[in-house]
């Protein structure tokens, strides 16, 4: 890119140096007119390479924006998708653990005499207690994962919107260049 500008630099210079160069000798007047037209072209043209430096520096801003607020979506993309998994996780255990407390709290309550012995009774009801606490430990892990996920979701959408902030200032920048 900085060729093309030396490249635009050099042929401005020599369109100059030869217009200057190919004026009749019997206008001599005009050439030392001529000859302040030099300067102003050159200032011209350092003004155009700093308006293309600055586009070309802003073009690269924009990209660099456009490629993070990218990035933030495919975050909050698999943190969404992670967070209905977990969701759909928490549910079905919810389930099971309620499914097996209430084996329990049925076992508890029934004391008909005669339908299962009182060792196999109790020896049952301590596996069911144990699948309770397993099921209810597994209820609070998901718990503790969903909400998590759900505070490192609302922080990934800040910074996705800081970024897209960013993105609406740059363009309020460039419409009014």
């Amino acid at each position: 890119m900085k060729r093309q500008y030396i490249a635009i630099v050099v042929a401005v210079v020599i369109a100059g140096w030869t217009w200057t160069e190919r004026t009749p000798l019997r206008a001599q007047q005009p050439i030392a007119a001529g000859a302040d037209v030099l300067p102003a072209l050159l200032t011209e043209v350092r003004g155009l390479r700093a308006a293309m430096e600055q586009m070309a520096s802003d073009n690269a801003h924009a990209q660099l924006l456009v490629g993070r607020l990218h990035l933030q979506e495919g975050r909050i993309a698999g943190m969404v998708r992670r967070l209905d998994t977990i969701h759909d996780s928490l549910s079905t255990a919810k389930r099971e653990y309620e499914q097996i407390r209430g084996s329990v709290q049925m076992l508890e309550s029934d004391h008909t005499p005669g339908e299962t012995p009182q060792g196999d009774r109790d020896s049952l009801l301590g596996g069911l207690r144990r699948q309770v606490a397993s099921a209810k430990s597994n209820v609070d892990r998901l718990s503790a994962e969903e909400n998590q996920l759900t505070q490192d979701l609302t922080t990934e959408q800040g910074r996705w919107i800081e970024i897209n902030q960013r993105l609406d200032e740059l363009e309020r920048t460039l419409a009014k260049r």
